[in-house]
């Protein structure tokens, strides 16, 4: 076998080698730079490279078409007759796959499917660099310590079918997470962002916003469990929803096992979900939250099926103007419930037509509120009705009259992100946000904050 080394050539020489009826290949070329710091001091940094390719093979049989799906890492020339041979073997040995689907075709190739792959590294943190030292500098002489890291990773995707899809697609992920302390290490706070280059991010904004927060940690105010006003910025209201979105297949509610099932039978589609005007969206060609404009379907899942792999995606809303919308489908599921294709996008993006920043709403707060910094160990209690446990962490702040006057212990949470929505007094303004629990797999996110009467602090919490 003659040698191949770049994406393209191996993804079409997988398929010169395909003897089954069908073939899906997707070459994923990965490259990451990262810096870590400490105490006001890099720690490390380094840049990683790799490649993996996924090929799916499809048999049609009497009974149906069964699919075999093999994924490897650092797959070289020789090592793609093997690859393609166990995908069809699985294929041959796998019963009907219950999500067949005519592989997609007739969409046009990308132009850029046979150029090299993009490449990050750590000329990404460029000016990125030099303005964190400077931080690092303001922190030391403000009596403060700064931690945390960040992270690039650039991703180039080559998915090709035997119908002859030849699609390309680079994604790049940066986040940077801040950590500030004090030096006895009684008192800290958390920052986050989500970015495509590190071009949009201030390190000494950032660090000014901990410095804020560490002042106001210290004042200590002990809070009972209870329910209060409170102020979700915006990392924790995409948290919420994206557990939402995750949770949003159109088989299940059909099925009556989530909280979008309607009591006996059918889906809560076009059923008012708040009565502020929220629209939870997803946009592949979100600016600045770009995402694949087509399926990228590793296995096939509730949400996803590898059938769907290079179809189409489009603007969608999950929610307009309050009401349900739409919920996930993939082909095959869509064509199950009688619902409209849907497929999962990678971004998420809520907007209640609000202007407040988060400390404009703060300044506007009459009484006693509680201002949340994040929420981290979600997990769901029951999916009949959404209903999620968590954790505050790094600052809940107690808000009189508009002025943060001191901070309170955490606490565990007891919420259902739909029922939020429908309690939901005020959504501020929509801005870029990088979720704290979620942020490992979903990144591109733009939430307001949001104001909540009555939001359930179940119990009192030594988290920090």
């Amino acid at each position: 076998m003659s040698r191949v080394s770049k994406p393209y050539e191996i993804v079409e020489k997988a398929l010169e080698l395909s003897t089954t009826d069908g073939l899906v290949v997707i070459a994923d070329e990965h490259s990451s730079a990262n810096l870590r710091w400490a105490g006001n001091a890099l720690t490390t940094n380094g840049v990683t490279r790799g490649r993996t390719l996924t090929v799916i093979a499809t048999v049609d049989g009497a009974k149906g078409t069964a699919s075999g799906v093999v994924s490897r890492s650092a797959v070289t020339a020789d090592d793609l007759e093997p690859l393609v041979r166990a995908a069809e073997a699985a294929a041959r040995g796998a019963g009907p796959a219950e999500d067949a689907q005519p592989l997609v075709g007739g969409v046009p190739s990308s132009p850029d499917f046979t150029d090299a792959p993009a490449e990050t590294g750590s000329e990404v943190f460029a000016d990125f660099a030099p303005a964190l030292g400077d931080a690092f500098a303001r922190a030391r002489s403000g009596g403060r310590e700064l931690y945390g890291f960040a992270n690039h990773e650039l991703a180039s995707t080559y998915l090709g079918t035997s119908t002859g899809l030849r699609l390309r697609h680079d994604q790049p992920t940066g986040t940077l997470e801040l950590n500030a302390k004090s030096p006895d290490r009684t008192r800290s706070a958390w920052a986050g962002r989500s970015t495509r280059d590190f071009k949009d991010v201030d390190p000494a904004a950032m660090d000014a916003e901990l410095a804020q927060r560490l002042r106001w940690a210290e004042r200590r105010i002990d809070l009972p469990a209870g329910r209060y006003e409170t102020l979700l910025p915006p990392t924790a209201v995409a948290d919420l929803l994206i557990y939402q979105l995750w949770s949003s297949t159109a088989r299940d509610a059909v099925e009556g096992r989530t909280v979008f099932s309607q009591p006996g039978g059918g889906t809560r589609l076009g059923e008012t979900l708040a009565p502020l005007p929220l629209t939870l969206r997803s946009d592949p060609h979100a600016p600045g939250l770009e995402s694949a404009p087509f399926v990228i379907a590793h296995s096939s899942g509730d949400s996803a099926s590898v059938f769907d792999n290079g179809l189409p995606l489009a603007p969608t809303d999950w929610v307009r103007d309050g009401k349900l919308e739409r919920l996930t489908t993939t082909r095959h599921t869509a064509a199950l419930t009688g619902l409209p294709v849907a497929p999962a996008i990678d971004n998420l993006v809520l907007d209640g037509g609000g202007e407040r920043s988060l400390e404009e709403m703060v300044a506007a707060t009459t009484g006693r509120a509680l201002l949340l910094t994040c929420l981290w160990y979600i997990r769901e209690v029951d999916p009949a009705t959404l209903l999620l446990t968590g954790l505050t962490r790094d600052g809940v702040y107690l808000v009189e009259d508009g002025e943060v006057v001191g901070e309170v212990n955490n606490f565990r949470f007891n919420e259902s992100p739909v029922d939020l929505l429908s309690r939901a007094s005020e959504a501020g303004r929509t801005e870029k946000t990088l979720p704290r629990e979620w942020g490992d797999w979903f990144t591109r996110a733009a939430m307001p904050a949001l104001r909540i009467p009555d939001f359930n602090m179940s119990s009192v919490s030594q988290g920090v």
